[in-house]
């Protein structure tokens, strides 16, 4: 399998603090792959030195290109965009506005299939109700719909996704999940960071275990499921469930 994005011996941290220790994986087109771990094992850290955010070492290529030392405006002209676990929405503005920025980059072109507002709108039903509400008053959900909404209008070939079930009610988590994996039949390839493990499993086609900033585990979403430490340290007794049926119990959830 060709790897669109593939990441080597990538080494980040904070200050003197390393977090990242030589960390490894790839990515391709139309895939998901989900990385999961404990708290504090590097998942985020992961996410934003890919996307240029933190300084790091090591290599990452996209589409076989080096773009390691590219700053984040070029890497997501290139393709790639992330999703942040606070998701870092325009707040004083409507929904529709913080739409047309995420489409910056590529104003004056016209959109292609999948990549225009009415586009989102088409897989946000919700969005197109309050398109003209400001991305402050939106529910946890919504607010969530949108930033995902809003990296997918940069066109980008690879989603770097940092928790996108935090803090959301069950019934919502499953909803933005099967958004997520729907993405995959659209051609985008994900890099999922997700608290629930079992949700993320049960929609990736491929995942890693980090812990203490290295890989301990790779394989298919199944396997690793089915794998006998995974289910013991991160998935607890119950059998793998499709998204619709996951729960999300880590946090408080918040109104939807």
């Amino acid at each position: 399998m060709t790897a669109l994005l593939e990441v080597t011996g990538l080494t980040a941290g904070y200050g003197t603090v390393p977090v990242l220790h030589g960390l490894s994986l790839s990515l391709a087109e139309a895939e998901i792959v989900t990385v999961i771990g404990p708290n504090g094992a590097g998942k985020s850290t992961a996410l934003n030195a890919i996307m240029g955010a933190l300084p790091s070492q090591g290599g990452i290529r996209l589409g076989g290109a080096d773009i390691a030392r590219l700053p984040v405006e070029d890497r997501v002209a290139r393709g790639l965009a992330l999703v942040a676990e606070r998701r870092e929405l325009f707040g004083p503005m409507s929904v529709e506005d913080n739409l047309r920025l995420g489409g910056w980059l590529h104003r004056g072109r016209a959109a292609g299939p999948g990549t225009g507002i009415a586009d989102i709108f088409s897989m946000f039903p919700r969005l197109k109700e309050r398109r003209r509400q400001l991305a402050s008053t939106l529910s946890g959900g919504e607010r969530q719909m949108l930033a995902i909404g809003r990296a997918l209008m940069s066109r980008p070939r690879v989603l770097l996704l940092d928790e996108p079930s935090l803090g959301l009610a069950p019934r919502i988590v499953a909803e933005v999940l099967a958004i997520v994996a729907s993405l995959r039949d659209r051609g985008v390839a994900i890099l999922l960071i997700e608290q629930n493990a079992r949700a993320a499993l049960a929609i990736a086609d491929r995942g890693y275990v980090l812990e203490l900033g290295k890989i301990a585990l790779a394989g298919t979403g199944q396997a690793l499921a089915n794998d006998e430490r995974v289910t013991r340290l991160y998935l607890g007794s119950r059998r793998p469930e499709p998204p619709a049926a996951t729960t999300q119990k880590q946090q408080q959830p918040e109104a939807t």
